[in-house]
C-alpha cells in the first residue's frame, strides 16, 4: 500500500498533498512505525520532519483519515504554513469533502437509523434526523459528540434534546456540522457527497448513520455490516483552503 503524491512542496506551495489508500494508517503510532501515510511522505520529502505539530510524532500532518478510509491528506512542509492552517481550521476555512455509498435500511429509517444497538429507541435519546428523501436538497446535520462503546472506539451524536446520561458524557461542548451537498440514487443505494469545515472523529460516518443512511460496509455504524471484512464505501474526495502565499483558493480532489 503506497501513497500517491498529488502535490509536491515548492516555494509558493509550502505543503504536500497525498492520496492515502484504504487499509493504510494516516500517522505513526510510535517513532519506529513506518507503515503509514505520513512516514511514506516524509521518506520522500524529509523537510516534513522539521515541522513541529500538536503531536510531535505527526509533525505537520493537518488532519487524519480512518485507516479504512481512502482519500486526500494535507501535510505542512513549513512551520509557518502549519501554524497558518491551524488558525484556518479553527475559523472553519479548511473544507474537506467526502463521498459515501449508503443504503437506507427501511422506508422507516427516520425512526430506525443505522446504529447497531439503539435503533429501536433512537427517539428516546436523539431527535429524529432528516429522512433520505429530504436529502435531495442540501441538508445540515449538527450535533455534539460523545465517546461510546468498549474503549470509546465509537462516537454518538448528542443534542440538547438528548437524555441526561448522554449529556453528562460529552467530551467537549462544541457543535459539529456535516453538510450533505448532494445525493444520487444509483440502483439500490445512494451516492452521498458531504463537506465539513471542522471535524470530530468518525463525524461523517456517524452523522450519516444517525440520519438513516449508514455507509455500506461500515462495521461501526451500520447494523447490517457488523464484522464485515469488505471495504468501507467511503472516501475523502477533496480539500479546499486558501494558500497564504498568493491568497488563492486551492482545491485538490480525486
Amino acid at each position: 500500500m503506497k501513497i500517491k503524491i498529488l502535490q509536491a512542496p515548492a516555494p509558493e506551495l509550502p505543503f504536500v498533498v497525498i492520496y492515502k489508500p484504504k487499509a493504510l494508517a494516516s500517522a505513526p503510532i510510535k517513532e519506529a512505525d513506518k507503515d503509514n501515510a505520513f512516514s511514506q511522505a516524509a521518506a520522500i520529502f524529509p523537510q516534513l520532519l522539521e515541522v513541529q505539530g500538536r503531536k510531535a510524532i505527526e509533525h505537520g500532518l493537518l488532519h487524519r483519515l480512518d485507516t479504512a478510509t481512502d482519500g486526500i491528506l494535507l501535510i505542512a512542509a513549513s512551520q509557518d504554513f502549519y501554524d497558518y492552517m491551524l488558525c484556518e481550521q479553527e475559523e472553519g476555512r479548511f473544507i474537506k469533502y467526502y463521498k459515501a455509498c449508503c443504503k437506507a435500511e427501511t422506508d422507516n429509517c427516520r425512526e430506525l437509523g443505522g446504529f447497531p444497538e439503539e435503533r429501536a429507541c433512537l427517539s428516546d435519546w436523539l431527535p429524529n434526523p432528516p429522512a433520505p428523501k429530504a436529502f435531495f436538497h442540501p441538508v445540515k446535520i449538527t450535533s455534539y459528540f460523545r465517546s461510546y462503546g468498549k474503549g470509546g472506539k465509537e462516537v454518538r451524536p448528542v443534542t440538547e434534546k438528548s437524555g441526561p446520561a448522554a449529556l453528562k458524557k460529552l467530551g467537549k461542548l462544541k457543535l459539529y456540522t456535516t453538510q450533505v451537498c448532494g445525493v444520487k440514487k444509483l440502483e439500490d443505494f445512494f451516492e452521498v457527497e458531504c463537506k465539513i469545515s471542522q471535524g470530530f472523529r468518525h463525524q461523517v460516518r456517524c452523522h450519516l448513520a444517525w440520519a438513516g443512511l449508514p455507509i455500506i460496509n461500515d462495521p461501526l455504524y451500520n447494523a447490517k455490516s457488523l464484522g464485515t471484512q469488505e471495504e468501507l464505501r467511503f472516501s475523502a474526495s477533496a480539500i479546499e483552503f486558501q494558500n497564504p502565499v498568493d491568497k488563492k483558493i486551492l482545491r485538490f480532489s480525486i
